[in-house]
């Protein structure tokens, strides 16, 4: 089991996720030309996706998406109100939307995926728990960990978690009042500091390693996110990685 994160960021979001035979794409958010090129990259066909799930509406996660389904019968999975957002933006995907529920598991190939909430200021957003011969955690978009996001991830072997910004860049930086205080709710995004208690707390359940995602580009620096994860997972036996921006990031998935 392997994920290959091409894209996290305001800038767009989308990985892939593969065991065996089976694969799908977490979010759209990058444009079909660059999908196809990051794909081929590692040998593998735009065809050979499987279906794609969809963590939210924004378009840093789904402005792709449209392109990407164009003219395929690739299915798009989204819990209720995800779904019906995307297909009153998107009318063309109606034929290929599945409504899945969150909280309950649901067979894609060889893999065994559910959805979970997440919080974020939109009216639903999730991230997803994969599983197979490892087990996948996806976290991103969220202004908090909540006790049903520690549910689902506790005892994932890799996570992907939200490290999104350093609070006195974001504090003292050149954002607006409004979108900082957007940033700083528990709506917005999680905070290095907040995603480093949390990676420790996974570590502790039995994570061996995390993903560092989404990080801002105007108030976080690989190396800001890194420093403090490294300090919460001090004696731990956790490997760190942060997700690029652009860029492909191979990370393969062994049960522990």
């Amino acid at each position: 089991m392997r994920v290959h994160v091409f894209a996290s960021g305001s800038s767009g979001n989308c990985l892939l996720v593969e065991e065996d035979e089976t694969r799908v794409l977490i979010d759209a958010g990058i444009s079909r030309r660059r999908l196809a090129a990051a794909l081929n990259s590692l040998g593998c066909a735009m065809e050979q996706i499987g279906g794609v799930l969809i963590t939210h509406e924004h378009s840093d996660h789904i402005s792709g998406l449209e392109g990407l389904v164009k003219g395929r019968k690739l299915p798009v999975f989204a819990p209720h109100t995800v779904a019906a957002r995307l297909e009153g933006a998107l009318t063309s995907l109606s034929e290929q939307l599945r409504v899945i529920p969150t909280g309950e598991p649901f067979s894609l190939g060889s893999l065994r995926i559910t959805a979970f909430h997440t919080s974020h200021d939109t009216d639903e957003s999730v991230g997803y728990r994969i599983e197979g011969r490892g087990v996948y955690g996806h976290a991103t978009d969220t202004g908090c960990v909540t006790e049903e996001m520690r549910r689902f991830l506790r005892g994932a072997d890799t996570v992907l978690l939200e490290s999104n910004h350093d609070e006195d860049m974001l504090r003292y930086g050149p954002y607006p009042f409004y979108l900082k205080k957007r940033i700083l709710s528990t709506r917005g995004h999680l905070s290095n500091t907040d995603c480093a208690v949390f990676a420790r707390e996974l570590a502790e359940s039995g994570t061996r390693k995390i993903i560092l995602a989404h990080l801002s580009r105007e108030n976080n620096t690989p190396q800001k996110a890194l420093t403090e994860a490294e300090r919460a997972l001090a004696g731990l036996p956790t490997a760190l990685f942060c997700a690029p921006v652009l860029g492909c990031l191979t990370v393969e998935i062994t049960s522990s």
